[in-house]
């Protein structure tokens, strides 16, 4: 294998999520030539350089109009059809169970079976990956490669140290991330409406629409213990909004979520979670370290779910460092088992494996 060969990671900057940037990093430092697939098609000769190609998110589609939602996916098929032409190795990490865009939901899974069908490996997060990939496509095993979702931590700062005078205080919560309707956001503000003098709700993120935010504005009207930062959050300010929190609340949707940095996230930062029983959570073991559940039908969603912020309010009242020090034992296990240097180690091992 060459010293610096030319590969494609797609995509290959991401400034909402850090998870793009310390893989890429840590390729970069082992001798990797990271390209944009924008450019991958620009000439001939760079089309000739490039060995591989790793898409991620790359069965998502642009469903802000139908024309725009055709456009991309003819976009990636071109994209496929030309790295089937070249011989390049293709990889694709798996995500989602499935695209969190109703609209384009069925061109989504079509562009999904196709990548399925050529990826030279198939990078899974999550145990629960292999067993769902392998049931919509049995003879697939040979392809696919688990490797961690990587730890987060210090990688937005360092930990802030801990202020464990909780006493009194209301359970604080906050819900991390870009605001979309498949996490829940409405049931998270009914839920905390339910207790308003022993939590304290903070929904932080940019929602996706302004009619989004307008709505959850509507929603969460005369309920003083929800405060709304509904805005882009900045890398320099995330380890202070976690640090002010209790607990992270994370109410995803089963039906799409399967893994999630911000659940990494926020164990990178010494705090725990209440959320649904996704990948991320399951691989992890965590035990009473963790309030997981699970749900069958959006009812049973908001009574697991309340059940979970009583069973956190009991014991914060209780013991007000308890959910700390579970947060901060999370900590210690993401940075055994979603070590980030071992990830990129993983991944690199890959590559080799497939450009030998």
């Amino acid at each position: 294998m060459n010293s610096h060969p030319k590969i494609i990671f797609n995509p290959c900057e991401n400034k909402e999520n850090q998870y793009i940037a310390i893989l890429v990093n840590g390729l970069e430092k082992h001798g990797y030539d990271v390209n944009r697939l924008d450019d991958f098609l620009s000439s001939s000769k760079h089309f000739q350089s490039v060995k591989l190609l790793h898409l991620n998110w790359f069965e998502n589609l642009d469903d802000s109009s139908a024309a725009s939602m055709w456009k991309s996916y003819f976009r990636k098929l071109v994209v496929l059809a030309a790295v089937k032409f070249g011989k390049k190795k293709l990889v694709w990490t798996m995500h989602n169970r499935l695209s969190h865009e109703k609209k384009s939901g069925k061109l989504s899974r079509a562009l999904t079976q196709k990548i399925v069908s050529q990826a030279d490996a198939i990078v899974i997060h999550s145990t629960v990956s292999k067993e769902i990939l392998q049931s919509q496509y049995p003879n697939l095993h040979t392809k696919i490669v688990h490797i961690p979702h990587p730890d987060f931590v210090d990688v937005y700062g360092p930990m802030i140290s801990e202020n464990t005078d909780k006493k009194g205080t209301k359970l604080k919560l906050l819900f991390l991330g870009a605001i979309k309707p498949y996490k829940n956001i409405e049931l998270l503000i009914e839920v905390a409406k339910k207790f308003p003098e022993a939590v304290h709700l903070t929904i932080a993120g940019n929602p996706n629409s302004e009619a989004y935010r307008s709505d959850l504005q509507k929603l969460a009207e005369g309920a003083s213990n929800i405060s709304l930062q509904l805005k882009f959050i900045q890398d320099a300010d995330l380890s202070k909004f976690i640090h002010e929190s209790d607990l992270l609340i994370l109410p995803y949707s089963m039906e799409s979520s399967l893994n999630s940095g911000t659940v990494i996230l926020g164990f990178s930062y010494g705090r725990t979670v209440i959320c649904p029983k996704i990948g991320t959570i399951d691989d992890l073991g965590a035990g009473e370290d963790v309030f997981d559940y699970r749900y069958s039908s959006q009812a049973e969603h908001l009574q697991a779910l309340e059940k979970q912020v009583q069973i956190a309010i009991k014991l914060h009242q209780s013991n007000p460092t308890s959910l700390i020090e579970k947060g901060h034992r999370m900590r210690d296990l993401v940075q055994k088992k979603n070590n980030k240097q071992d990830v990129t180690d993983s991944l690199i091992k890959l590559y080799e494996s497939l450009l030998n």
